[in-house]
């Protein structure tokens, strides 16, 4: 990372004049229909000032459609939205004070990065010392003044992306907007790159909403989440708070990597230790307190990492390994037990292989159940 760590000035609504101005962002009961068709089904959210909020979910979500809502650049069908204290249902874009960072980059490719960076400045007919300031500063915030005189094409996917986002910092909005910024970058330098955006928002305290696709740069850089499915709000919250606690099995499976195992049962007591008795036939054994659930279908979830490789005698689920995936710091197994599949991870080095058959001993406290029915967590 270039630059990041220097002290440099900020620029932001509380160092430019805008006072203690609050730029929280409230949405209440939005919807957005396509003709006769709902997609968004009436969202509740509350982003505090200085809040980066992750929206997530799979494609097709309305995550991208409601963030775009924010931008103005999607009509809203019912609801309201509003920045700092101002409804902005009817307030055109550029008027809502926000910038928004695409996932294209959407750089001028005949103007240089400064020319870039300042563009929007120039359009607002801002004094030319307040935008050779603001570009300097945002320069120097991402890195990016060894580059100001090159043009798009002679720049890497992530300087591109850092030009994005100095072209945002220098508008100096209420609310940075984000939609799926790194889709279009390697797999290293989209880890390098959410940390950037990380130290930008905790050096800038803008307010910020970021969509993605990808829960594991959901959990890393929101300060809360916001997880989506069929145009919905299925759980709001931090992410150990999603991940420990999730209110249903969409939000149990979708947030955490790998994902949550699951098995559908029933709970049965019979005097002894409680166990989810699965639809073929394995016991799962539980921890004390579900003695009340017996006779209930349930879904049990138990995540890869809360499994232990065990002896034959212990209270564990005896299954065949499939896979072995070692990883260096880590290693996955996928075993299969009676047709269900099980993952686990471990951090020690077994020497284990396929066809072999262990005993997986899952950690009791950690046990999830949801009622199989609607899937709510029990």
């Amino acid at each position: 990372m270039e630059n990041l760590g220097q002290t440099t000035p900020r620029i932001n609504h509380r160092a430019t004049g805008r006072g203690e101005a609050l730029a929280e962002v409230l949405v209440r009961d939005v919807r957005k229909s396509f003709a006769s068709t709902e997609v968004i089904h009436g969202v509740d959210i509350d982003i505090a000032d200085g809040e980066f909020v992750v929206l997530v979910g799979p494609s097709g979500c309305g995550k991208s459609t409601l963030l775009r809502m924010i931008a103005g650049l999607e009509r809203i069908t019912a609801g309201e939205v509003s920045i700092g204290g101002r409804v902005v249902n009817m307030v055109p874009p550029k008027e809502r004070d926000i910038a928004m960072v695409f996932q294209n980059y959407a750089l001028y490719p005949h103007m240089k990065v400064v020319d870039n960076m300042a563009f929007s400045m120039k359009l607002r007919g801002a004094d030319q010392a307040t935008i050779d300031q603001r570009v300097r500063i945002a320069a120097e915030i991402l890195g990016l003044v060894p580059f100001l005189d090159r043009y798009p094409r002679q720049l890497s996917g992530g300087q591109r992306q850092r030009v994005a986002m100095g072209r945002a910092i220098v508008r100096d909005p209420q609310v940075f907007l984000f939609d799926e910024p790194l889709s279009n970058l390697d797999a290293k330098l989209r880890v390098q790159m959410r940390t950037e955006i990380k130290e930008l928002h905790q050096r800038l305290k803008t307010t910020s909403i970021y969509v993605t696709h990808d829960q594991i740069e959901a959990m890393t850089m929101a300060d809360r989440i916001v997880v989506m499915h069929d145009g919905i709000v299925e759980q709001i919250g931090e992410p150990l708070e999603l991940y420990d606690n999730p209110v249903n099995t969409f939000v149990a499976g979708f947030i955490g990597s790998p994902a949550m195992n699951f098995a559908t049962g029933m709970v049965k007591a019979n005097g002894g230790p409680a166990v989810v008795e699965t639809d073929n036939g394995v016991a799962l054994p539980l921890g004390d307190g579900w003695d009340g659930q017996s006779g209930r279908r349930v879904v049990y979830g138990i995540r890869p990492e809360h499994l232990t490789l065990g002896g034959e005698n212990d209270r564990g689920i005896t299954s065949e390994i499939a896979v072995v995936e070692p990883t260096g710091a880590e290693t996955l197994l996928v075993s299969r037990a009676a047709g269900g599949e099980l993952q686990a991870v471990f951090r020690d080095r077994y020497a284990v292989r396929p066809g072999e058959t262990i005993t997986l001993v899952p950690n009791l406290d950690k046990v999830h159940l949801f009622d199989a029915d609607t899937g709510r967590r029990i």
